[in-house]
C-alpha cells in the first residue's frame, strides 16, 4: 500500500474569546503514513473514527494551568475518541476491535504499547451507534451519572434545577433525577432545545433567553439540588431559590469560559443562612467507584431507549475548528462528535 494522507488539526496560536478556525485552530494534511509498513516497536495503529468535543477543552487552548493540561502551540489537538485497530502488536488490542480512550485528532496514530492501559475494547452487545460510547455512555454521560450519584443526595419528591440541560451531561442528569423521583427543572438556550428537553421528560423547560432564571425557581417552588454547568449569575440566581440544606454540585463553568473578567456571586452568606453544601468534581476521580455500575446498566438503558439522547455529528477532521465554536457558543443540540472516517 502506498502512503496516504494523515491529516491532524492543530493549534496554532492562543485564542482570545471564541477560537477562530484557521487562525487559532488549524487543519494541517501535509503528512501522509504507510499504514502497513509504519513501524509499531510492540505497539499497535489505529484509524480514528470518532472524536469527541467537550466545552473543557477550552481551557486546555490557554495558558492558565487547570485539571487538564494546557496545549502549547503547534502541538496536535486530542480528546477521548473512538478508533479502529488496524495492526496491532498488542494481544489484548486486536485488528478489527474497536476501541475508546484518548486520540490524537488526527486520522491515523501509532501508539506505545505502554498506551494500551488506557484504551477499552468497545463490546457493543446492545448494537448502539459508537458514537454514544463519546456521549450519553462516554465521558458526559459518566459525568452525569457518577456525579449525581456521588453528591445529589436524592431524595423522592425534591426538585433539582439543571442548566444547560439540553446538553449530554446535563441531559442525563435530568433522565436520572426523574428517574429517582425528583421534579425537574431544566434551562436551555433556544426553543428547539427546549422541546427536547420537554421530550424526555422534564416536569418544567425553559428559555434562559427569553425567561427570568428567577422568575421560573420562584414559579417551581425554589429547590433542593442545583447542577451548575454555568456559573455566573446563574449560579447566584439559583443560590437565592435553595432550599434548606440544599446541595450545589459544580460541573462546569460555562459562562467564565470566554471573558476576563469573570463574574462572582455576591450571595455566599446565604450558605450559612439556609445550610448549603456547595462541591466541584471532576469525573476522573468518581470513575473507579461507579464505573463498572455504569457500563453494567446504561448501555441497555440507552438501547431499550430508557435513556434518550441528541448528535450534532461534523463530517472531516477539516470541520473541527468550526465545530469547536457552534459547541462554545450553544449553537449546537446534542452532543457534538466529529466523524473522522468510516470503517
Amino acid at each position: 500500500m502506498s502512503p496516504v494522507s494523515n491529516p491532524r488539526v492543530i493549534l496554532s496560536s492562543r485564542p482570545t474569546g471564541y477560537p477562530v478556525p484557521g487562525k487559532d485552530i488549524t487543519y494541517d494534511s501535509a503528512r501522509t503514513i504507510d499504514p502497513t509498513t509504519v513501524e509499531l516497536n510492540g505497539g499497535f495503529l489505529t484509524k480514528t473514527l470518532w472524536l469527541s468535543l467537550d466545552p473543557y477543552l477550552r481551557g486546555r487552548m490557554d495558558e492558565e494551568k487547570r485539571y487538564a493540561p494546557n496545549w502549547a502551540i503547534g502541538d496536535t489537538l486530542d480528546n477521548t475518541g473512538i478508533a479502529l485497530v488496524v495492526r496491532s502488536e498488542v494481544p489484548v488490542l486486536p485488528v478489527g476491535a474497536h476501541i475508546l480512550g484518548p486520540l490524537p485528532f488526527e486520522a491515523y496514530t501509532v501508539h506505545s504499547a505502554s498506551a494500551a492501559s488506557g484504551f477499552q475494547v468497545i463490546d457493543n452487545k446492545e448494537g448502539v451507534p459508537l458514537s454514544t460510547y463519546l456521549g450519553v455512555l462516554g465521558m458526559p454521560g459518566e459525568t452525569g451519572w457518577y456525579g449525581l450519584e456521588e453528591y445529589g443526595e436524592c431524595k423522592p419528591g425534591e426538585s433539582i434545577y439543571v442548566s444547560t440541560g439540553a446538553g449530554q451531561v446535563g441531559s442525563v442528569v435530568a433522565q436520572l433525577a426523574k428517574s429517582k423521583g425528583l421534579r425537574v427543572i431544566a434551562s436551555t438556550g433556544s426553543a428547539a432545545k427546549v422541546a427536547f428537553l420537554k421530550s424526555i421528560g422534564v416536569d418544567r423547560a425553559f428559555n434562559y433567553n427569553t425567561s427570568s432564571v428567577a422568575e421560573e425557581l420562584e414559579r417551581f417552588g425554589g429547590i433542593d439540588i442545583y447542577w451548575d454547568n454555568v456559573g455566573g449569575k446563574m449560579l447566584e440566581t439559583a443560590i437565592e431559590y435553595m432550599h434548606p440544606n440544599g446541595r450545589l454540585i459544580i460541573c462546569g463553568m460555562a459562562s467564565e469560559y470566554n471573558h476576563e473578567e469573570r463574574y462572582g456571586p455576591k450571595n455566599l452568606a446565604q450558605f450559612i443562612y439556609r445550610r448549603l453544601k456547595m462541591i466541584g468534581f471532576v469525573v476522573n476521580e468518581l470513575r473507579p467507584k461507579y464505573v463498572n455500575t455504569f457500563y453494567a446498566t446504561a448501555p441497555g438503558m440507552v438501547g431499550r431507549g430508557e435513556l434518550k439522547y441528541s448528535e450534532d455529528v461534523f463530517e472531516g477532521l477539516e470541520r473541527v475548528g468550526e465545530a469547536f465554536v457552534v459547541m462554545l457558543q450553544g449553537r449546537n443540540l446534542g452532543k457534538v462528535v466529529v466523524r473522522v472516517a468510516q470503517e
